[in-house]
């Protein structure tokens, strides 16, 4: 498993299992199964509605909670309440510390939803946190009043929209990539690329394995959902 040194001194694996779109009994069979595969990295959201179920897979998995580097999201209709949201969302996946929180999308009470996340992490609710969905303006503005960086922005990101502007523009300041759709959600143009096509076979991999190494090593962060 290859890791990311965030800007916080924290390590995180670069390829994790996605749950978006998961009903709760099909996120639970894939953490399940992600986890007895050697997967240690998993994203959800409050939005996704199976954060319990990833909680549940969780705890039958065997695998050592600090093991595991567990990702989750506030949508913004929590942004108002975020201190409460933040200990429900903890409750429901049935841990006492989540690795990476993010804020979900750039609308509402964003500063304050932000001054929450920054409380939790002094509190030891929270390890690391960042953002989902941002454009740079968005990030900008953030950066303005954080007193605890983003640890990554959590766009999409793959082959055919590589997000290099929004890198090189945050690596100054150590915030990583992370890619959701980075097999552009399945996109048959992507994956029928006759370059991904050619490696795969000069290789002997799939066009899938493929496209995710290029992930692995122009940097970014990967969480393709099963």
């Amino acid at each position: 498993m290859n890791y990311i040194t965030l800007n916080n001194g924290m390590r995180i694996p670069q390829l994790g299992i996605g749950t978006f779109t998961l009903r709760p009994d099909e996120a639970e069979r894939s953490v399940l199964t992600a986890l007895q595969a050697g997967y240690r990295h998993i994203d959800t959201a409050n939005a996704y509605l199976n954060e319990r179920a990833v909680g549940r897979a969780i705890g039958k998995s065997g695998v050592p909670r600090e093991e595991i580097y567990l990702a989750t999201k506030l949508f913004p209709s929590s942004y108002r309440e975020a201190d409460t949201q933040i200990d429900a969302t903890l409750k429901r996946l049935q841990v006492e510390q989540i690795d990476l929180l993010l804020l979900h999308q750039p609308f509402g009470r964003v500063r304050q939803a932000w001054q929450s996340l920054e409380r939790a992490v002094r509190g030891g609710k929270v390890r690391a946190i960042g953002v989902c969905n941002f454009t740079q303006r968005d990030m900008d503005r953030l950066l303005s009043y954080a007193q605890i960086k983003p640890v990554l922005i959590q766009n999409e990101c793959h082959p055919y929209h590589a997000q290099r502007a929004l890198k090189e523009v945050y690596a100054r300041d150590g915030i990583c990539m992370e890619a959701w759709y980075p097999l552009g959600h399945g996109d048959s143009g992507l994956l029928n690329e006759p370059v991904f096509a050619a490696l795969a076979e000069k290789y002997g991999k799939s066009r899938v394995q493929i496209i995710l190494r290029w992930h692995i090593q122009v940097g970014n962060i990967a969480i393709p959902g099963s």
